[in-house]
């Protein structure tokens, strides 16, 4: 029977297990059971639609006598306002699964998988690598839970390392994400989209790149006095010679080359703008490439890493050989062979339409862009044994360097 003025702590502490389960009674529905193994849990019993129920309110002594009677008069709270505690509690657990499957890190994993085939591999990889700036500050939390607020001061950890514009970056890769989720009918709203003021980064350098004739020509000598590795001076003599992005030279497969008809096809996954990009070889980059063949021809990347074979050769690798060769980071990086060629060749007076068709930069008007895939290539093919030819003369350091030849007619393909 139960008692009137309820169990004491004392009483509860001194219970004892017995051969089978027993029940110490307190007020108003609550009671405790005791186990024969010592196990004390509380419960509640209670009346809902005619049926008598029970929920379990956790054990003792985690939840103590005055918590277990906060849990009991909460149950009774929602009896009065027509609610079932049990279902209630049953509804809530469900709820926490949910939002423990539905966190930032796993809508996150899940838009960078729907990513992969549409974006490049460097340019996944980055958007990878900027999410998971965020992850340790708001990674585990539901992604309906997030706020403004949480996102802003994720965003400020990164700036305050002095990584702006990896901080502006992330938020963009956030609100992604959000608005994926949002999609996927996994969350209602975007807090990154009420972040008003923009995020202010401090004006861009540009990429270190030598573009004087005379430097030119100092960078070239200094690459054939390389002294490392076979396929990294192969890389470095290369690299002014196609003016890909670094990662898209280091990627160059055997299978895209085609010497004899002197033409690099690069797969449009490969590339920042998803569309095949087409490098005509110079005379100059084809015998570079075929000297390189016995050495690496064998495998299946034209620069594979030393330490880790079926991988590319690392992307610090270049930039690490110019270092070596007297050049900073201040004065040139990987990068930077694209800025030199784009520089020079519309100083020597190229059509800037070819040279950028050539750089596979992206073309603002889609109308424009898909007439212009299938342009210029004639012109890009002189331009490219032209340009070669005129780093010769810089590198033998020619006294009067002549202007390239070039053409204003459009090629075709």
């Amino acid at each position: 029977m139960a008692k009137t003025d309820g169990l004491t702590d004392k009483e509860i502490r001194q219970a004892k297990p017995g051969e089978r389960p027993y029940n110490l009674y307190d007020t108003s529905g609550l009671y405790l059971t005791v186990a024969p193994t010592g196990a004390k849990w509380w419960r509640v019993k209670y009346r809902h639609a005619g049926r008598e129920r029970r929920i379990g309110l956790g054990t003792y002594p985690e939840v103590t006598l005055a918590e277990a009677r906060r849990r009991r008069d909460d149950a009774r709270a929602k009896l009065r306002d027509g609610i079932d505690p049990g279902s209630a509690r049953r509804a809530e657990r469900v709820r926490a699964s949910i939002a423990a499957g539905n966190t930032f890190a796993t809508l996150a994993a899940e838009w960078l998988e729907e990513q992969r085939p549409k974006l490049a591999a460097v340019s996944h990889q980055k958007n990878a690598w900027l999410l998971q700036q965020v992850m340790p500050h708001v990674g585990t939390h539901p992604i309906t839970e997030i706020t403004a607020p949480d996102v802003l001061a994720a965003l400020d950890r990164i700036k305050a390392r002095g990584r702006h514009e990896t901080a502006r970056r992330a938020k963009q890769c956030m609100g992604q994400v959000f608005a994926f989720a949002i999609e996927k009918h996994r969350a209602d709203r975007n807090p990154v989209a009420e972040l008003i003021r923009p995020l202010v980064s401090p004006k861009a350098k540009p990429r270190a790149a030598v573009t004087k004739p005379e430097d030119v020509g100092r960078l070239l000598r200094s690459i054939e006095a390389f002294q490392g590795q076979p396929t990294t001076l192969a890389a470095l003599r290369l690299a002014p010679l196609v003016f890909v992005r670094p990662g898209e030279l280091r990627q160059a497969e055997w299978s895209e080359l085609d010497l004899d008809g002197a033409e690099w096809r690069i797969p449009a996954h490969k590339m920042k703008m998803r569309e095949e990009h087409i490098v005509p070889l110079s005379s100059q980059a084809v015998a570079i490439l075929r000297a390189l063949q016995p050495i690496t021809g064998h495998v299946r990347y034209c620069f594979p890493s030393i330490r880790t074979p079926g991988k590319v050769m690392s992307e610090n690798t270049i930039n690490a050989a110019l270092r070596s060769l007297g050049f900073d980071k201040d004065t040139m990086s990987a990068h930077g062979f694209r800025a030199m060629a784009s520089t020079r060749l519309n100083e020597l007076g190229w059509p800037a339409d070819v040279i950028e068709r050539q750089l596979a930069h992206g073309e603002r008007n889609k109308v424009r862009a898909a007439y212009n895939r299938a342009q210029y290539l004639t012109d890009r093919r002189r331009m490219m044994q032209a340009w070669a030819d005129y780093l010769d003369q810089l590198r033998e350091g020619t006294g009067n360097v002549l202007p390239i030849k070039r053409t204003r007619s459009g090629g075709s393909r």
